[in-house]
């Protein structure tokens, strides 16, 4: 028996197949359908149809477009219908699979024998469903196979090409048209003919009529029935996470240097917002990595917090209170930290440098990179991946991107599968992926979060190292990474020349001479090497320590606004008598002193760019680290965003079912004495009391509407069990349990007629 509407059909279906629907379109469920008439209108909405196209993988689009092409949008059409419209490659089987899968999302309803589909699906299946033209009604009625034997070769060259793709074609030959014997193209002669539409001076069609007739057994040609193999090869996991450490560990440090360079050097806010070419070049020299690493760790630690733009007049990007947190945290945290922001990033870094609409190169940290739906599609791509065995990896990403191309052909827009190489290429920079396989720290942040992932990251790291390497050509070398307390000594008295597995450092006098300003004196730089090298100390570095040492801190200031004392009365005059001395209104007030009004800070970097080596020292004579901490911004509350919704639990979609149940059995229920809505104030308190009560006593059931917190209104059948201190408590008869109401949220109510 065939079901003529899709509300009949709804109505129809069992309470589990409603919530699987509802689970499968949570569209259809915002806000409650008040009943079942209003979800079958949702469910057809041009808007809603074409949203749930975009979960169909390739065949099921196909399964969708042979229903058009039988027209199940103006007439019930057979199972046996569809399956010869998508030709005798697919099997019976799977045609029956494709419509059942439409079904379940109610794309299509109906039994095999009637099964029809709502007319905004074609407005959602583009122009051409199946790759096929329009019908034409001059075709109607001819024998076609012996119209197209008389062809010349020439004309069904052409009529092949067109219906091997899509129905349409460019031809100057369409500018006019031409009786049959004037007609001297193939185009000409076609037109002519009938066997081709003019659509406009340039654009000509084929019939739907020719094009089956073209494509005989297989009306629609070529239908991708299976999803495209991907090669893949596996690896041991240890390899993998270890892969991904060595990239984790690149990108903490990555994201330290960029703070510690943003901190002295913010780079100022671009007018129209983001950052400029320069200073990402800047960044790039500084990193020793290309620009699009760079753009990458500058969207990651704006995402986590760790920089922010001002709000000053000159706006500049400044890291956050929160950076100076996360650089206090354990490298596995710190990790983590940056992988969940990525993860959650509503944004696209692998548009920078690209131009938008009109032409304009869109800017790294600008609002052009703002995508909403990104998360998404970032989840999507590594949920493919996690597919596979842990270990095994894809090979190549183009096959990746052909299996989600086919998985959701029209998810992703013109960037779909731009997607998914830079979420790959963002994943592997991240240590979430390698050889192209989800490491074990990106299945644990994908499935528990990141405080577990951190832990998993920390077991793939290689243990801190409490030792170093130094050599005789004064460099320093680091077998692993560092304890962090030795890190810090290390990173303040060399700079680092090279990074990897293993970290070259390289010790200079400007490096002994930061170090020694930041209160390390030259017995505490021999007892950090002697202690911490399981190499001899070369005597180069140890001259070079004593060196800069006993010039360094012989000119000590203070604050007077500051002064400078030196037991060398010579070096003193020197100072006294230079450029610097004079800018900073030194003065002589004792033996060995100068003052200056300016602040000791600036008067210790003034003489140092003058080539003195001075140093601070506090009120007992110690010396004292004036080095600037760097610029921070208040931290920021960042909204909590998510690609994927929250989907709705099975009980959420049992409520939602039996609150569509109640308003069918409302919606068919014939209604006696009523109290209804009073001139827009809500119904007489008094008058609905006496209904209610009334009802109570004679034991009948009555239909009210009510309008619940969240302000949606619905109707409800129900048996008054008390009414009393303004609540109403009655038996829901479709679930057969007890609700409470509150009077005033009812806006009507009526005694159910038996």
């Amino acid at each position: 028996m065939s079901v003529s509407t899709l509300t009949e059909w709804l109505r129809e279906r069992d309470d589990a197949a409603l919530a699987r629907l509802l689970g499968a379109r949570p569209d259809l469920a915002t806000p409650i359908p008040a009943d079942t008439s209003v979800l079958a209108t949702r469910a057809g909405s041009r808007a809603s149809v074409a949203r749930a196209a975009e979960s169909l993988d390739t065949f099921t689009l196909a399964v969708l477009d042979a229903l058009l092409l039988c027209d199940a949008d103006t007439r019930p059409v057979t199972l046996a219908e569809v399956a010869a419209m998508l030709g005798t490659k697919v099997s019976r089987k799977s045609a029956r699979q494709g419509v059942d899968t439409l079904v379940g999302l109610a794309l299509a309803w109906g039994p095999e024998s009637a099964l029809s589909v709502a007319p905004s699906a074609r407005e959602a299946a583009g122009m051409f469903p199946g790759g096929l033209g329009r019908r034409s009604a001059e075709l109607d009625g001819r024998d076609l196979a012996a119209v197209l034997a008389e062809l010349s070769e020439p004309e069904r060259r052409v009529l092949a090409t067109l219906a091997e793709g899509q129905p349409t074609g460019r031809s100057k030959d369409a500018n006019t048209l031409v009786p049959l014997e004037q007609a001297r193209t193939p185009v000409q002669q076609l037109l002519a003919r009938g066997l081709l539409l003019r659509l406009d001076a340039d654009t000509v069609e084929l019939p739907r009529q020719v094009g089956l007739a073209l494509r005989g057994a297989n009306p629609m040609g070529q239908v991708k029935v299976s999803p495209p193999p991907v090669q893949t090869t596996g690896r041991t996991l240890s390899t993998v996470d270890s892969t991904a450490a060595g990239e984790a560990m690149e990108l903490i440090r990555h994201t330290e240097a960029l703070i510690a360079l943003w901190s002295a050097e913010p780079p100022p806010v671009l007018r129209a917002g983001g950052l400029g070419v320069r200073d990402i070049r800047k960044l790039a020299r500084e990193l020793q990595a290309d620009e699009v690493r760079c753009t990458l760790i500058a969207e990651i630690a704006l995402g986590a917090g760790l920089v922010v733009a001002t709000d000053t007049t000159s706006p500049q990007w400044v890291p956050t209170t929160q950076a100076d947190v996360w650089l206090a945290a354990t490298p596995p945290h710190r990790w983590a930290t940056l992988a969940a922001a990525w993860l959650d990033l509503p944004r696209l870094p692998g548009l920078a440098g690209s131009k938008d609409l009109r032409d304009k190169v869109i800017s790294p940290l600008s609002d052009e990179l703002r995508r909403p739906l990104a998360p998404t599609a970032r989840r999507r791509v590594l949920d493919a991946l996690g597919e596979f065995e842990p270990g095994t990896g894809v090979d190549s990403t183009e096959e990746l991107a052909g299996l989600l191309a086919w998985r959701a052909p029209r998810r992703g827009g013109r960037l779909r599968d731009e997607l998914v190489f830079w979420t790959v290429r963002e994943a592997q920079a991240l240590g979430l992926v390698a050889f192209g396989t989800l490491t074990s720290p990106a299945r644990i942040l994908l499935e528990d979060g990141p405080a577990l992932a951190a832990k998993r990251m920390a077991e793939a790291m290689p243990t801190p190292v409490d030792h170093v390497l130094v050599q005789a050509d004064l460099t320093v070398v680091a077998p692993g990474p560092l304890e962090q307390a030795l890190g810090h000594e290390i990173n303040l008295v060399a700079d680092v020349e090279s990074a990897g597995g293993a970290t070259v450092y390289r010790v200079s006098e400007t490096s002994v001479r930061r170090a020694l300003d930041a209160g390390r004196t030259s017995t505490d730089l021999h007892e950090l090497f002697r202690t911490r090298s399981r190499t001899p100390i070369p005597q180069a570095l140890t001259y070079m320590i004593d060196d800069v040492a006993r010039r360094h801190g012989q000119l000590r200031g203070g604050a007077a606004m500051s002064f400078l004392r030196c037991d060398d009365e010579a070096l003193l005059a020197e100072v006294a008598a230079s450029a610097a001395g004079t800018r900073l209104e030194l003065r002589k007030i004792a033996p060995g002193v100068l003052v200056s009004p300016v602040p000791l800070a600036d008067v210790l970097e003034e003489l140092r760019t003058a080539g003195f080596a001075p140093s601070a020292e506090d009120a007992d004579g110690r010396l004292m680290d004036l080095r600037p901490s760097g610029l921070r911004a208040q931290a920021r509350q960042r909204p909590k965003t998510s690609g994927l919704p929250k989907p709705a639990s099975p009980e959420q979609l049992a409520d939602l079912v039996s609150s569509m149940r109640a308003g069918d059995k409302a919606a068919g229920t014939r209604r006696g004495r009523t109290v209804a809505l009073a001139g827009g104030r809500g119904a007489d308190t008094s008058e609905t009391l006496a209904l209610l009560q009334e009802a109570v006593t004679n034991g009948r059931n009555v239909y009210i509407g009510y309008v619940d917190a969240h302000g949606t209104a619905s109707q409800r059948v129900i048996e008054p069990v008390r009414v009393g201190a303004g609540v109403l408590e009655g038996l829901d008869s479709t679930r057969s349990e007890t609700h409470r109401f509150a009077l005033h949220r009812i806006t009507s109510v009526s005694l159910v007629e038996d």
